[in-house]
């Protein structure tokens, strides 16, 4: 791709191979590219203040330098820290406490009692607080909505995609600790903890009282069972399938997930079964013939 490319330098590892084009030679070269495109790119930005559309409500408390978008709804006893934006659109319900320099992009829901720390960026549609999914038999037998009195709390430099939903606990806290970054259409069930810089990708699903452990990365698709413990370091591929706990260090795959090592060689079989069971039928076959004939 370099002996096409029409830029003017490209950045490289250190170790890549003399070209004769401008190289900008770097230890980690995604990282570069990363601050290199800040130079470039500023986010637009809403208009300063409140809007005159939006409803704040008199007893929130806001920083300095809050923006405000139309439309949008900040409720009783909210605390907005100073820097902080919400785009139009957005329900942030009582009791909402949220940290400097957080962006909240548009029809964002924050349900009661939230905390969100400073310097997170909550994408387009997505669902905080919501009810966790918790329910008893009464004695007809019949499915009794269990109160969800907790609480979510999302630490310092977290960014959760667009129409992602993280359910508040029934008792106690669903917990997002700092730098932990989450996909579009990630559902994260209610008393699950995620540590700090995991990376759960694209329709993660995380059942009730999940507990991931610290710079976990949880690939596209991926289901993990309620009241398990991912340990640290643990690299889930796509579409894996978690029902048991996973200790730390390990690279699963599959379902139920197991090493990847091990399912990289037996995907490999998958497609050549039928063959196999055709001539396992075969020998057989030759076999019982074989033993009529000696008979």
């Amino acid at each position: 791709m370099i002996k096409t490319t029409r830029a003017s330098a490209v950045i490289v590892s250190e170790d890549f191979a003399p070209f004769p084009l401008a190289l900008l030679r770097t230890p980690n070269p995604y990282f570069a590219f990363a601050k290199a495109l800040e130079l470039f790119y500023r986010a637009p930005q809403p208009e300063p203040g409140i809007h005159p559309t939006a409803i704040v409500h008199p007893t929130a408390k806001l920083g300095a330098h809050v923006r405000v978008g139309a439309y949008t709804i900040v409720a009783a006893e909210c605390e907005i820290g100073d820097h902080v934006t919400i785009y139009p659109h957005c329900m942030i319900y009582p009791n909402v406490r949220i940290g400097a320099h957080t962006i909240i992009h548009s029809h964002v829901t924050i349900r009661e009692n939230t905390i969100i720390g400073a310097h997170v960026i909550i994408h387009n549609g997505a669902r905080i607080g919501t009810d966790g999914f918790g329910y008893a038999r009464d004695p007809e037998g019949r499915w009794y909505k269990i109160p969800q009195a907790g609480r979510v709390i999302i630490h310092d430099w977290v960014e959760i995609g667009a129409n992602t939903t993280i359910d508040r606990a029934a008792i106690g806290e669903t917990l997002i600790a700092s730098h932990v970054k989450i996909d579009n259409l990630v559902q994260i069930g209610h008393g699950s903890k995620v540590g700090e810089n995991s990376l759960l990708c694209a329709q993660v699903g995380l059942a009730g009282s999940t507990e991931i452990g610290r710079n976990v990365m949880l690939a596209g698709q991926v289901g993990v069972a309620g009241h398990l413990r991912i340990g640290d370091n643990v690299i889930a591929t796509a579409q894996t399938g978690i029902p048991s706990s996973v200790e730390a260090n390990r690279v699963v795959s599959g379902y139920p997930a197991i090493e990847n090592t091990l399912w990289r060689r037996a995907s490999v079989l998958f497609a050549r079964l039928p063959e196999m069971y055709r001539l396992l039928r075969e020998m057989r076959q030759r076999l019982e013939r074989l033993e009529q004939r000696s008979e």
